[in-house]
């Protein structure tokens, strides 16, 4: 979502043609633009994001294909390309009005720039000593800037740094100075509020709000909110927002609470602060514009909603999307639980359960699904899944866990992972199990575990690990990561080694947590689902998984689906998955009601 002149800009997923398009509101009510005929999407190296921004009087986007710059016209839709650098992918778009340009982030040759970019294919580097690039940010009078680098091997929410630098007549950035954190952390996010310049740091557990100066040629970090709690989510994406200024000393931001994203407003800067929007659990992408806030919702019980908040009254506004999933079927609601500390574990566990449609009761516990998210540095939000009110018409519980190593805790509980994938996560899973089937919540009996890409290795490793599940599954998932190593993009080349040490000096932890190598201690029923176009999970990793437990005598089933990259976009692909994972569950469940 983008602001500009000529209003608000966001994209909207069309099944039909499987593409992003472009939609418009300006003034009190929704007015549509006509949708350009180009699919919008930034693919930067590994992740994208910041795929859009909106100028004086056109959209300025980053077209999926050959990842190139189009400028839209904000009335008529016309597109045409301003670049032709067919070598370089763009991504992280920030309209610049006082040189009437585009700023981005641009990936070539396996180098990275800040770079600025005209309507004619000029293309000026702006900056390139650093790995990585994101988060542009201009000061009101545009005589300043701000954005974040991070260098190699570490990701965005490891270790990150603070870059400014002055703004010339001509557009050219001068003295370009890194502001270190006062202790280690990661920032994102940097926004100027007029001339005063805000940014997210963890440097002291949390991504909390800290104002930035540097009166006397030393930095002065001040934070804003020290709430115990994280103020963004895990920067896997160029051009995320999660708080915005609002004039007058004002503020907008987000906070997670237990894997719960509140939405908050302080209207200036002598009011008081006050939660909005309470119907919804997750936000992104926010924006300001003409006394209105804008952002993207969701909600456990309806689809992703398009909302403005006035400024004024605090009145929430639906613009689009939020319908009712389900015209008569009933929507399953999620409900919080916390897994307490024990064995040895200090960290308290949280996650989401869904109940089954049927009403299972104390006397009678459902069998229960555990999902493993993916990332691994993601987070379960309790937003609306058609995939688990899928499980939960058909009989099953679910139980969405935010293991350690999980964005939204804070930044002990995030870097909990570090050395410890496959072991720290998998106790987490487990734990969270024998918590739900304690308080009567699924029977012990009858467990399931599944994870996709990341959370599949999870899911593996669990199965490798113990007899607790009664059968798992593995869309797509990672099962030879040294394999994964070897070809995965640049931005996460260092990603492997954070989790799990540097092979050479940990070769015995490689060994022991490489599902591929420990096949042969799975006993219990697998299922795996992989597609044959899968660029990140090598597919033949799949196939040795499958073909070892063969050997091995046990009971494995292998779903492959050739036209499918990692994850699968198509419906009728999405639909085989769900009715044979469905079989699969079914199948394993009825064979211990018989006594099997």
């Amino acid at each position: 979502m983008t602001a500009g002149q000529a209003g608000v800009f966001w994209l909207e997923f069309d099944p039909d043609s499987g593409h992003n398009l472009l939609r418009k509101v300006s003034g009190e009510s929704p007015q549509w633009g006509t949708p350009p005929t180009i699919d919008i999407r930034s693919q930067v190296n590994g992740y994208g994001g910041g795929a859009l921004c909106a100028g004086r009087d056109a959209v300025y986007a980053v077209e999926a294909s050959q990842q190139q710059i189009h400028r839209i016209d904000a009335a008529t839709g016309g597109t045409n390309a301003i670049t032709q650098d067919t070598d370089a992918s763009f991504g992280g778009l920030v309209w610049d009005p006082f040189h009437h340009r585009t700023l981005a982030v641009r990936e070539r040759s396996g180098r990275q720039q800040l770079v600025a970019v005209r309507d004619h294919n000029e293309v000026v580097p702006l900056h390139d000593s650093e790995d990585f690039y994101s988060a542009p940010a201009l000061s009101a009078s545009g005589e300043r800037i701000a954005w974040i680098c991070w260098s190699l091997p570490d990701m965005p929410w490891v270790r990150s740094v603070l870059w400014t630098a002055e703004v010339g007549e001509d557009g050219a950035l001068i003295r370009a100075r890194c502001w270190p954190t006062p202790g280690e952390g990661s920032v994102q996010q940097p926004v100027f509020d007029g001339e005063a310049l805000r940014v997210l740091s963890d440097h002291e557990g949390w991504w909390q709000i800290w104002c930035v100066s540097w009166p006397d040629g030393q930095a002065r970090w001040t934070c804003l909110d020290s709430t115990a709690a994280d103020h963004a989510s895990a920067p896997w994406q160029l051009g995320e927002r999660h708080f915005c200024p609002l004039g007058q000393g004002g503020w907008a931001w987000i906070r997670y609470v237990n894997g719960v994203g509140e939405l908050w407003l302080k209207r200036s800067a002598g009011s008081s602060s006050a939660k909005v929007a309470p119907g919804f659990n997750d936000f992104r992408h926010i924006t300001v514009f003409d006394g209105q806030l804008y952002c993207i919702a969701r909600s456990a019980t309806r689809l992703d909603s398009v909302l403005a908040v006035d400024l004024a009254t605090s009145q929430v506004s639906l613009l689009a999307g939020g319908e009712a999933p389900f015209a008569d079927a009933p929507i399953v609601s999620p409900e919080p639980f916390q897994v307490p500390p024990s064995n040895g574990v200090t960290e308290e566990v949280a996650g989401f359960w869904y109940p089954p449609v049927d009403g299972s009761t104390d006397n009678n516990p459902p069998p229960l699904i555990l999902i493993a998210h993916g990332g691994p540095t993601s987070m379960a939000c309790p937003v609306f899944n058609p995939q688990v009110q899928f499980w939960c018409h058909h009989g099953f519980a679910v139980a969405d866990v935010n293991y350690r190593g999980s964005a939204g805790f804070g930044r002990r509980f995030r870097m909990a992972l570090a050395g410890n994938w496959g072991q720290s996560d998998v106790e987490d899973m487990e734990r969270a199990a024998d918590h739900l089937v304690a308080v009567g919540r699924a029977d012990p009996n009858r467990l399931f575990i599944q994870g996709r890409s990341s959370g599949g290795y999870t899911a593996l490793m669990a199965m490798i690990g113990s007899t607790r599940f009664r059968a798992g599954a593995s869309l797509f998932g990672v099962s030879d990561p040294a394999r994964l190593r070897e070809v995965t993009h640049r931005f996460e080349s260092g990603y492997l080694d954070w989790l799990l040490g540097a092979p050479s000096d940990y070769p015995e932890r490689w060994h022991e947590r490489t599902p591929v190598q420990q096949a042969h201690c799975i006993r219990r029923p697998m299922i795996f689902f992989q597609g044959g176009q899968d660029r990140v999970v090598v597919p033949e990793q799949t196939r040795q998984m499958v073909r070892v437990l063969e050997q091995n005598g046990q009971s494995v089933e292998l779903w492959w689906f050739e036209d499918e990259g990692h994850g699968f976009r198509q419906q009728k692909n999405q639909v085989a998955l769900l009715e044979n994972l469905l079989t699969f569950y079914c199948r394993n469940s009825q064979k211990w009601n018989d006594g099997g």
